[in-house]
């Protein structure tokens, strides 16, 4: 690049300006740079000059950084060349000295970006230089090694590739023994400097906190079996020994509060250690299951670990005996005998060992009686953030990370595995809370809480042995109407235990009581986070096998203003969302009874979607919402047309940003609304402007988008088809070159509905697609279900429209360098072949008509397959007739001419001599080849027409009785073939 080095520098400077009139050209100048020569070393230069301003490096990094992602690749267009990565690469490994932390971070991140594609092949004395400035005696070189080999250890751990793990294998058995003794020492220092000298400790223990990071790569990835290496072992043991000295060494340090933070980071990375470990290695982490729960039990469920835990060291703990009670390696079968696998049946004897019901109801008891209970940090944030607190408790997967869904889940875990000993401590818990507590007394109310909490996490394990239907009458609908302001704790909780159980065992006949309570319960009186628990659990009752819409619909106008209601007065999305999706699923299970109380909302929608413009997940609530009161309103919901228009177009819109969220609900929607339009109109038409681009870039989508098409296909074909038909047809011409099987049946149908709607004009409209499926069919190979619909396509065109099947022949004739007779011969023969293979019924059956109009063409190709093709049509009008109804499924209509067929009958009929023919005995659907001279009688006025029979008659016969009803023939074989051009 020109200018140089100078030039560079003095546009990161301007481009660090906060000046916009600086700084946009500054931005600019630099993104045209960044696949200009020489660039990125330059930036190398830059940021290795300590001297220099620290933003003004920083920026560099970050440019730098960014172009690694986009040009290092050898691939990537404009990528550097291989001198100027090789000139980067020795630049890099002179920057372990760099004193300021942040930069020092990102050179890291960079260094181990590069590594990840050039380690160990492009850039093999990256390890070794850092191996050997790691021994460096300057503890800034040291730190920033260590650093750097961290990241590194942590992108070249992440390549999964059979090679590159083997690669990591043998990188980790060279290097773990030293960073293993490095940790070691670097512990002892900083443990021995302790309370003594900090300035000698706080990089001790930084560089000890490194040197675990990377151990706990090394052995987790660069191990195949840890238990079989002596130092992967060690570590491991080490490592139960350092959670208890250092959980000390924080408990010391607990006023210097960046030692502090410091240390808790350590120990819950020994922690990870010990569960991924776990995790991936299950029976090399037999011998230490034993270790795991003495340690976590005694810290987290004794004494002792008073005033040393802390939150997520408990939650690790918990976490760590969860993984242990769920390790599938460690279950065996229902038969303990049945288990092959001797370390499993030892892991299953560890845990049944540790696990005594006096230690089982010890872990309940301080479960339910200490960590259930609501803390004055959560009811603080109860009063001060009602929906925060809610959604905090409902939160997905928080459980990982905060403590209250931690101790629920392993709760969970525990009554599951050990149900037994657990029911009855939890029942002694129970009863023992059965009495009322004084709203003054507000310990009494927490403990209550935390019991019922235990009972509704626990309900599928207590459904024997708790009579949930007399506990409702005789005293849970009671506390509901506690109206002291502390006993809202337990009139939340009462109304969550409700909805918990019933799924699980709650009597239809208690149903409206509990609709009645929820009214009560919903009233803008009651504190918000009790009436979003009575919302959830409606949620709950309506959600179950046993509803009985009858009982629900005389509540139904009041519990949903009130849900209505508690949806304006929320403000957070997330609750809004909730409260949302329980109307919505109302909405979907009272059906067209909602009628008479959708307008409220739907007048409200509007307005909450434009507040919605950058909460895309409320958006799709609103858009699932209102196709269920689509679906509710049928034909009414035609007044909300201009709104549901508007929002489709957004969200369908291939141009805005939010299509990416909103595009399936949004397409569910616009589905739906046409299904219910009984007269469309022009803004609903011109909404298909959205569906082309969509058409070529969805394939997640493509069955909704072409059920749209579909529908537009029914409600107004004449407008939709003259005025997107064309494009429709090229749009599907391209998609069928490259799709799968599933996807080209639903492109086929589509084709075919416009056949079917407009049988003339449609086929007019799919011609430039039928020389393709010729050819498809001509080439035989495809799968029935896709075979059979090209065969449907082609007998409907063969019906409606013959002379555009010929035309068709002539083309694929053309392409194909062969003649239209081999073309036609090779199509009948496919056809006859593969019309067995037809389903549904429907299909075959229309196969079939258009495969028999064509042996009745007379068309010497066609003659040629002519008793092949016959066999196959008898065979369908077997499968498809019933023997013994008056109700025939084949329903036909004959053309009005009848010919008379002997001449061509002759060469496959036994004999030529005359016959009476009797039919009392044959079956009510037959195909009847008759010989060339037989005596009518009656007449053959007496059976025509006739739909169940295929009848090919000589010039005379003899027929007695006469049958009810015959197919025939429509039209004459001639002697000479020819198609039209």
């Amino acid at each position: 690049m020109s200018g140089g080095k100078e030039l560079v520098l003095d546009t990161l400077r301007r481009a660090t300006s906060q000046d916009a009139a600086t700084l946009k050209p500054a931005e600019q100048q630099l993104q045209e740079w960044e696949t200009e020569p020489g660039f990125y070393s330059t930036l190398v230069e830059i940021f290795s000059e300590h001297s220099l301003e620290v933003n003004v490096r920083w920026l560099a990094v970050l440019y730098f950084k960014n172009g690694v992602d986009r040009y290092w690749r050898k691939t990537a267009p404009k990528a550097i060349t291989e001198e100027e990565k090789a000139r980067i690469r020795c630049g890099l490994l002179h920057n372990l000295r760099e004193p300021v932390p942040q930069v020092a971070t990102q050179l890291a991140v960079l260094i181990a970006k590069i590594a990840r594609v050039d380690c160990p092949r492009e850039w093999p004395d990256l390890l070794p230089a850092l191996f050997e400035a790691v021994k460096s005696s300057d503890q800034l070189v040291q730190h920033r090694t260590l650093l750097t080999l961290h990241h590194v250890i942590k992108q070249l751990a992440s390549k999964r590739l059979a090679a590159d793990r083997r690669t990591f294998q043998e990188l980790t058995s060279q290097m773990f023994t030293f960073l293993l003794e490095l940790w070691r020492s670097e512990t002892e220092a900083f443990l021995v400097a302790s309370g003594q000298n900090n300035e000698v400790m706080v990089p001790c223990l930084e560089r000890s906190h490194l040197s675990l990071k990377i151990l706990r790569k090394l052995l987790i990835h660069g191990f195949k079996k840890p238990h079989e290496n002596p130092d992967a072992t060690m570590f491991v043991e080490a490592v139960f020994d350092r959670i208890k000295v250092m959980l000390d060494f924080r408990k010391q340090h607990e006023n210097n509060e960046h030692i502090k933070t410091i240390g808790g980071k350590y120990v819950v990375l020994l922690t990870k250690v010990l569960l991924d470990m776990l995790e991936n290695y299950p029976f090399s982490y037999l011998q230490f299951i034993k270790p795991s729960l003495d340690l976590t039990t005694y810290y987290v469920f004794t004494p002792a670990g008073e005033g040393l835990i802390f939150e997520r060291f408990t939650v690790q703990c918990l976490n760590l005996i969860k993984t242990i009670l769920l390790c599938p390696e460690y279950k065996p079968c229902k038969v303990i005998e049945d288990t092959k696998d001797p370390q499993t049946l030892e892991a299953f004897r560890i845990k049944s060992e540790f696990f005594t019901n006096t230690v089982l109801a010890e872990m309940c008891h301080k479960l339910i009686s200490h960590y259930f209970l609501l803390t004055q940090d959560d009811l603080e944030a109860w009063d001060s953030d009602p929906e925060g607190f809610c959604m905090e408790v409902e939160g997905g997967e928080s459980w990982k990370y905060s403590l209250r869904p931690c101790t629920e889940t392993l709760f969970v875990s525990l009554f599951h595995e050990y149900r037994s000993a657990l029911t009855a401590v939890l029942m002694d818990m129970v009863r023992s809370s059965h009495k009322p507590v004084e709203p003054s007394d507000y310990h009494g109310i927490l403990q209550k809480d935390a019991v019922y909490n235990a009972v509704g996490l626990a309900a599928f394990e207590l459904f024997d042995d708790i009579d949930f239907d007399q506990w409702f009458t005789s005293s849970l609908i009671n506390e509901l109407k506690v109206k002291d302001s502390n006993y809202r704790i337990i009139r939340r909780r009462v109304i969550w235990l409700i909805g918990q159980w019933t799924s699980v065992k709650f009597s239809p006949e208690h149903r409206p009581t509990l609709y009645e309570a929820c009214i009560h319960l919903l009233s803008s009186e009651e504190d918000f986070v009790v009436r979003l628990s009575a919302a959830m659990t409606l949620k709950h009752s309506v959600d179950d096998f046993e509803f009985d819409p009858e009982k629900f619909m005389p509540y139904l106008p009041t519990i949903f203003g009130l849900l209505f209601n508690l949806l304006k007065e929320a403000h957070e999305c997330d609750t809004k969302m909730q409260v949302l999706h329980v109307m919505s699923f109302m909405i979907e299970v009272v059906g067209v009874g909602i009628q008479p109380h959708a307008a409220p909302l739907a007048q409200y929608l509007p307005g909450l979607w434009d507040e919605s413009a950058d909460h895309n997940m409320l958006r799709c609530a609103i858009l699932t919402t209102l196709v269920h009161m689509v679906t509710g309103l049928m034909r009414e919901s035609e007044g909300l047309h201009e709104f549901l228009i508007n929002i489709i177009r957004i969200s369908t819109d291939v141009r805005e940003d939010c299509h990416v969220y909103l595009l399936e609900d949004g397409l569910l929607l616009w589905l739906t609304t046409l299904e219910n339009t009984a007269t469309p109109h022009d803004a609903l038409l011109q909404l298909f402007d959205n569906m082309l681009p969509l058409m070529e870039i969805s394939s997640e989508n493509l069955r909704l988008c072409l059920q749209i098409t579909t529908a537009y296909t029914l409600l107004c074909p004449q407008q939709f088809l003259s005025k997107y038909g064309s494009r429709l047809i090229e749009s599907f011409s391209s998609m069928l070159t490259d799709m799968k099987s599933e996807g080209t049946v639903l492109v086929l149908r589509s084709v075919e509905m416009i056949m079917r709607v407009l049988p003339v004009e449609g086929a007019n409209l799919v011609q430039p697609l039928i020389p393709g499926f010729v050819k498809v069919v001509a080439d035989g190979d495809q799968y029935p279900m896709v075979m059979g619909m090209y065969l449907s396509v082609i007998a409907r065109l063969v019906l409606y429209a013959e002379p555009i099947f010929t035309w068709a022949i002539n083309q694929v004739a053309g392409d194909q360098s062969k003649t239209p007779e081999e073309v036609l011969e090779r199509v009948v023969s496919i056809w006859s072949d593969k019309l067995a293979l037809t389903s549904p019924e429907e299909r075959r059956k229309l196969c079939a008509l258009g495969l028999a109009y064509l042996c009745g063409t007379g068309w010497p190709p066609v003659l040629k397959v002519w008793p092949h093709a016959v066999t196959a049509v008898s065979e369908v009008v077997f499968d498809v007739t019933m023997e013994d109804s008056t109700q025939d499924k084949l329903l036909l209509s004959l053309l009005p001419k009848l010919h008379i067929l002997s001449p061509l009958l002759a060469p496959y009929l036994p004999n030529s001599s005359p016959l009476s023919l009797f039919l009392p005995s044959l079956p009510h659907s037959f195909l009847l080849l008759l010989p060339s001279t037989l005596t009518l009688h009656p007449s053959p006025s007496s059976f025509l027409p006739c739909p169940p029979f295929l009848l090919l008659l000589p010039s005379t016969l003899t027929l007695h009785p006469s049958p009810s009803s015959f197919l025939l023939c429509p039209t004459p074989f001639s002697s000479s073939f020819s198609l039209p051009p």
